[in-house]
């Protein structure tokens, strides 16, 4: 028995689909602020806790952050940024550390 090809039965109409692309969403950068009163063993331990970065690689960062003022902690898209942001804020308030954290497009 021969094989059936709907697009010759009668009222099946094939055509390709068009694939659609979808776009990116912005990405966005949240910051740490240097400061003269938060540890450096607590900005370690947010880097690695809230951002999930190794050890050595959020030791990196909170150098950077001490030598340059700022720097950057992870770059995410927006919701997830701001949230990241408010968590490393909320937990240096309750450490009382005046810790900032800010978010940027990328």
């Amino acid at each position: 028995m021969p094989k059936r090809n709907l697009a010759d039965e009668p009222g099946v109409i094939t055509q390709p689909r068009t694939k659609e692309r979808l776009k990116a969403p912005p990405l966005y950068k949240v910051l740490l602020h240097n400061d003269d009163y938060t540890t450096m063993e607590f900005v370690v331990w947010v880097l690695e806790t809230i951002f999930h970065h190794d050890k050595t690689t959020a030791t990196r960062i909170m150098l950077h952050v001490h030598k340059n003022g700022v720097g950057v902690a992870g770059v995410y898209p927006y919701e997830i940024a701001e949230t990241r942001a408010a968590r490393v804020e909320a937990l240096a308030r309750t450490h009382e550390y005046p810790l900032r954290c800010s978010v940027e497009q990328d």
